[in-house]
Order: structure tokens, then sequence, then C-alpha cells
């Protein structure tokens, strides 16, 4: 029996102190950095390739520190998208790498919700964002512990 590979898009938000670049920059050699403005971001999702299994969205979140948030839904002009991953297992993953990680329902309100809301629309669901904390907080083992995830 042959095994297809999972092909896995890792997308950030651009900036040399982002840590959302920074760690999709050490997972893909193909990394995916969006703009950060909203009609920026959409244009760069526009141009996106379709053929991707998965989306990993990486988020920056002020509010964190010491885990990950995974986020279930985006809003955008009321209308609710939901991941398709799942992400209570993702997160049991994170936890056996050695990372907190808690699942939200309720959508963000800013650039990364914008992003996410895109990216589920273009990928039909096969799409996940995940908030990490600012460069502040994230050390360099959180690479690592983030590919064990993968």
């Amino acid at each position: 029996m042959e095994c297809k590979a999972i092909k896995q898009l890792f997308v950030g938000f651009k900036g040399k102190k982002n840590s959302s670049a920074i760690l999709v920059s050490a997972l893909s050699s193909q990394p995916c950095l969006l703009t950060n403005s909203f009609e920026g971001l959409k244009n760069d999702i526009e141009n996106l390739s379709p053929g991707y299994d998965e989306v990993w969205l990486f988020g920056v979140d002020k509010g964190l520190e010491t885990s990950v948030r995974i986020e279930r839904v985006a809003e955008k002009d009321g209308i609710r998208r939901s991941t398709k991953l799942d992400v209570e297992d993702l997160a049991a993953r994170f936890f056996k790498a050695g990372l907190k990680a808690t699942v939200a329902s309720h959508p963000t309100e800013y650039l990364c919700n914008e992003a996410y809301w895109h990216l589920l629309e273009k990928y039909a669901g096969n799409a996940v964002l995940i908030h990490i904390p600012t460069i502040k907080y994230f050390e360099k083992e959180w690479i690592s512990k983030v590919r064990q995830t993968l």
C-alpha cells in the first residue's frame, strides 16, 4: 500500500522580529509570509497555490507567554468558518511535544482572523490558526517542539 505525503503550507506574518516569521521560516524551505495589512494579506492569499492539503497559519498574541492557542473558527461580516482539522488532536500533540495548548472557539478580531478566514475559504476548511507568543517569550526550542507536532 502506498502512503501519500500530506502537502503542508506554513504561513506567518512578515517582520524580522515577528515570531511567526521566524517559526515558519525554520519549519519550511518555502514559507509564506503575509503582508501586515488587510488588503495586502488578501492579495497574498489569493496568489497562493491551491495544491495544499493542510495550511498552518501562525500568528502572534501578546497575551501568550508559555503556551499556544489553537483557533477553531474565524469570522468576517457575521460569517463564521471552521477548520476541518482535528484541533483537539493537535492540542494533544503540542502537549506531548512539551507545549501547553488551548483551543479557542471565539474568533480574534484583527489580522490573524482576517488571514484565517481567507485561508479557510481558499482551502475548504483545511487550515488552522495557531497563536504563539511574541519574540520576547519565543525561545529557539519552540521550533523543535512545534516540528514534533507536524
